[in-house]
Parts: C-alpha cells; structure tokens; sequence
C-alpha cells in the first residue's frame, strides 16, 4: 500500500475526532445554551479510550482482519456523531452514550492503525513521517472545517461533516491490505496483562512512554494558556487562537517537511531534540515582547513537534514485540490523550498565575520530556524481531 492510500484512510478518521472536539461544545451553546453539558459531553467523547486502549490494542494484535476492526469503530464514530448532531431533539443521555461508545472504539485509529503503518509502508521512518502528517492534517483541518461550517450553516452540519469524514474514513480503511501482526490465541487477561508489563519494565519503551506522555500534558495547557496570554496583552481571547492556529501550522509545515525528506539521526534523537526546541521556543514566546512575537515563537515550536512524534512512534514500533505491538500503541496513545486533557484542567486551575507564567509552564513541560530521554539506553537493540 502507498503512503497516499494510507493518508486517504487515516487522516478522515483523525480528522473527524480533532473537528468533533470543537462542534461539540458549540452544538451544546447552540441547542442547549449549556458550555458545561458541551465540556461533559466532550470528556465522555474522549474520556473512554483510555480505558479501552489495552482491549483494543490486545484485539487488534491477535485479530487476523486488522482493517474490519478498525474500519467498524470508524463506522460506529460516524454514526455516534450523526445521533450526536441531534442535540436537544434525541434525549441528551442517549448522546452521552453514543459518544461514550465513540470514545471507547477511538483507540482503534487514534494510536491501533499507527502500529500496522510499517505493514503498509515497509520503510520504517518514511511510515512514521507519513503516520504524524495525518496526524497534524488531522488536528489543523478538522476544527478549520468545524469553524467554517459552524459560520456560515451550523455546528449541527459541522459534527455531520465529521461523521462523513469519519464515513469516508472507514471505507477507505476496508479497501486497503493490513496484514495480521501475530494471530494468537489464549487468555485476554494474560496478553493485557503481559502488554502492561512491557510497557512498564522494558526501561526503552517505559521511558519513550513517560516522555511522550508528560509532553502531552504541555500540550493540552497551551490552548488555555493561549486565552489567557491573549487577554493579558491585548484585552481580548481572539488572539488566543491565532497563537494556536500558529502552532498547528507550524506542526503541519514540520510534518510535510519530515514526510518528504526523513533524516539518519538516531530517533531518540530527534524526539529529545524535537521536545527541547518545542519547549524553548513556547518559553520565548511567554516574554512580554508583543503578541507578534509571541505568535511568530509559538509557530516555530510547532516545527518539532511532527519530527519527534514520528520518531516517538518509530520507538515505540522498535521496542515492541510483534504480538504487543497494537497494545503498546493504543495505551501510549490513551495516556497522551489523558494528560493533554489533565493539562488542560491544571492550566485553567492555575491560570491566576500569570499568562507568561502559564505558557512557560507548558514550555517547561516539554523540556523535562526532552531530558527524561536521558535515560534511554544508548544502543537498546530493537525487539520488533
């Protein structure tokens, strides 16, 4: 399979859950006049998959049809979505649990179909490079359309834009080849169990895991930090989604740079180096030196952030045995999504702090990820077999 016919099956889906994200809360203001049912309805949407990730992860490792599993939870996300867009006329408990049933198949293609990349495109850094652009085009288009739909129709037909996205995702996913990892039988209990023991004790992939996932957490404040930073300078939040405009932006330049040209340097390398100048950059851009700085710094810290998010994944793929490679990637993803949402909450918590103070905060957050790569040790040998 091509790099373009992976991009045309991952990216819809990581679209869809990066635009839903957006309408939902602002379906919740339209229908309901209620930011607080938008929040909840929001974490039920995400709050699942961490949960379900080490299931997910054990059924795809051990399923001899990777792309129907995947394929489905893109379908049950495009029907959840869809019911979700109903708002106000479907009782508001049957959408908690259509998107609490989203959440939990999520891990399926936001981390599960990341660990059949190398299947489909054998070099192993040009896959990952092409694994973090769909990434990034999700995270940039999806709450562009969302923005866009939701002004000039409404968030109703936004969400539906992302059920089609996640429609089209789908089909596309079940006309691609994804070959088995390792079709194996026994206990779930004992494979899930033997999934979290590697991830816990195998020092390459525990401390790959610890840093990605602390980095994340940095991440889920900058939006917050963001507003904050914009109301403190200038009087006004709108200058907080240009700063966060600037940042996807700068990811999406990053990541089509990385997917047209990928680099020798030894991946722990470059997610080290990758989280030390997202860090360094989004501290400069805390100095009070005027919001076009602060803008210009934000999107020069997005630059890194494909280029070590690939190699973090091309880690995680090369410190993970065949028949865990799924679980280790779902759950890695589940905890990046977890503390990019307890990031979130502790900025807005701690926002009273000082806007400069909070972005550097976030900064800081991806320098202590970049220096726990430390403790990665040089030379571990790949156990992908």
């Amino acid at each position: 399979m091509s790099a373009i016919a992976y991009l045309t099956a991952a990216t819809p889906l990581r679209l869809a859950i990066g635009g839903s994200v957006v309408a939902i809360p602002i379906l919740a203001v339209e229908r309901l006049n209620d930011v607080a049912v938008g929040g909840a309805l929001v974490a039920v949407s995400l709050a699942p998959s961490i949960l379900a990730a080490p299931l997910v992860g054990v059924a795809l490792d051990r399923t001899s049809r990777p792309r129907s599993l995947i394929a489905g939870a893109g379908l049950v996300t495009a029907a959840a979505f869809v019911l979700a867009a109903f708002l106000g006329t479907v009782p508001l408990w049957i959408v908690f649990c259509a998107l609490g049933l989203a959440g939990a198949v999520t891990p399926f293609f936001m981390g599960g179909l990341s660990s059949f990349v190398t299947e489909a495109i054998p070099d192993e850094r040009r896959a990952y490079a092409n694994d973090a652009l769909s990434y990034n085009l999700g995270a940039v288009a999806g709450p562009a359309v969302v923005a866009t739909a939701a002004t000039v129709g409404s968030a109703e037909l936004a969400l539906i834009l992302m059920a089609v996205s996640a429609l089209l995702g789908a089909l596309a996913t079940a006309a691609v080849q994804l070959s088995p990892l390792a079709v194996t039988t026994g206990s779930i209990w004992n494979a899930m169990r033997a999934g979290m023991t590697h991830i816990v004790a195998h020092r390459p992939l525990a401390v790959v895991t610890v840093s990605g996932t602390l980095s994340q957490f940095g991440a889920g404040g900058l939006a917050i930090s963001a507003v904050a930073l914009s109301l403190e300078r200038v009087g006004s939040p709108d200058a907080g989604a240009l700063i966060v405009s600037a940042f996807a932006m700068g990811g999406l330049v990053g990541a089509l740079a990385i997917a047209v040209r990928q680099g020798a340097t030894r991946p722990e390398l470059v997610m080290g180096l990758g989280f030390a100048a997202t860090g360094l950059f989004t501290v400069a851009a805390a100095l009070n030196l005027g919001l076009a700085w602060s803008i210009v710094a934000i999107g020069l810290s997005g630059l890194f952030t494909a280029s070590s998010s690939a190699a973090m994944l091309l880690l995680r793929k090369q410190q993970s045995p065949p028949a865990l490679r799924s679980q280790v990637f779902t759950v890695g993803a589940g905890l990046r999504a977890t503390a990019a949402a307890v990031g979130a909450v502790v900025a807005g918590v701690t926002a009273d702090l000082g806007a400069g103070a909070l972005l550097a905060g976030v900064g800081i957050a991806w320098i202590i990820s970049a220096l726990l790569l430390f403790a990665y040790p040089r030379g571990a040998a790949p156990v992908d077999g």
